[in-house]
């Protein structure tokens, strides 16, 4: 695995409860990093040589803004290119905002801001304005991320990744992931389709992951809730070299026939239809968690947890 990327997730807590999360975040979720576990991780990611960019997000990382801002001033200073995705709760006023954003100047090469119906009560915020003029001002480069509702045609499975222009977010919304809390709160609004067109995982490179997501447990995620092993336990560039995707339990099957190949291989049983490839895979993971328990983790990934 040549890794050129590693996201970090700061921590599941956030200041909003979406129903489109992944990772379960909510004000009560509990998880997070440490700026000593954080420069044990940026040390780890110096080794690996490959490495070009670190993400910080989570949840939500201004929650804990002396850290983030520690963390991100040490990996910069490593050579590392810096970016941050956040939901701009602290952009209330263009002043404020400038204030939150001035000591990432020169620091940050992505700001990543979430704003859509999921957030706020507008798809282009109040907070993603302030951000985005205070960005500008300060030579911060920005971008947005907005995710369609499930009625809206859907399109690439690109969400979570950051639109080219916020002014665009309309007509650039990303379509809905149907995994983690997607999958039990917005689902059931969504077009299903027949289960056994889910071949393929149309989402993530698992075979060459370019990029994965580390938590604040030292979980390292190919796809959100499918780790390949614990940097905390072992180091990240020994886990890096010795990733054999066919090998690992959940990777392999999806990798030779997608989520339908999931639910096969381990005789599980399924609706006739889903919402998406993904509805059909965090169904079948959940389903497995208790056979592969230190794979399919932590319980936040699933909302099985107890705050």
């Amino acid at each position: 695995m040549k890794l050129t990327g590693l996201h970090i997730l700061l921590t599941y807590r956030c200041t909003f409860e979406c129903d489109h999360c992944f990772v379960w975040g909510s004000p009560w979720q509990s998880g997070t990093l440490s700026l000593k576990q954080l420069r044990e991780i940026l040390r780890q990611a110096e080794a690996v040589g490959s490495l070009e960019w670190i993400y910080f997000e989570g949840g939500e990382p201004f929650l804990f803004y002396p850290v983030l801002l520690e963390a991100v001033r040490e990996a910069s200073a490593a050579g590392f290119r810096v970016g941050i995705v956040t939901n701009g709760y602290w952009a209330t006023s263009f002043e404020d905002a400038l204030g939150w954003l001035r000591p990432f100047a020169g620091l940050v090469s992505s700001l990543s801001v979430s704003s859509d119906l999921y957030h706020y009560d507008e798809v282009i915020s109040l907070q993603m304005k302030n951000a985005t003029q205070a960005a500008e001002r300060l030579g911060l480069p920005i971008e947005m991320i907005s995710i369609a509702q499930p009625e809206a045609p859907q399109q690439s499975c690109s969400a979570g990744q950051p639109t080219a222009a916020a002014e665009a977010a309309e007509k650039s919304e990303s379509g809905i992931m149907y995994r983690g809390r997607a999958a039990e709160n917005l689902a059931m609004r969504a077009a299903w389709r027949s289960w056994t067109e889910f071949g393929e995982c149309p989402c993530e490179d698992l075979c060459e992951p370019g990029r994965i997501h580390l938590d604040p447990f030292g979980y390292l995620h190919v796809c959100q809730g499918i780790s390949i092993g614990n940097l905390f336990h072992r180091p990240l560039k020994e886990i890096c070299a010795d990733y054999r995707p066919n090998e690992h339990p959940i990777i392999g099957p999806l990798l030779n026939g997608g989520p339908v190949e999931l639910v096969k291989r381990y005789s599980l049983p399924h609706f006739d239809e889903y919402a998406d490839a993904c509805h059909l895979c965090y169904t079948a993971r959940f389903a497995l968690r208790e056979r592969f328990p230190e794979t399919l983790v932590p319980d936040q990934m699933y909302g099985t947890s107890k705050f």
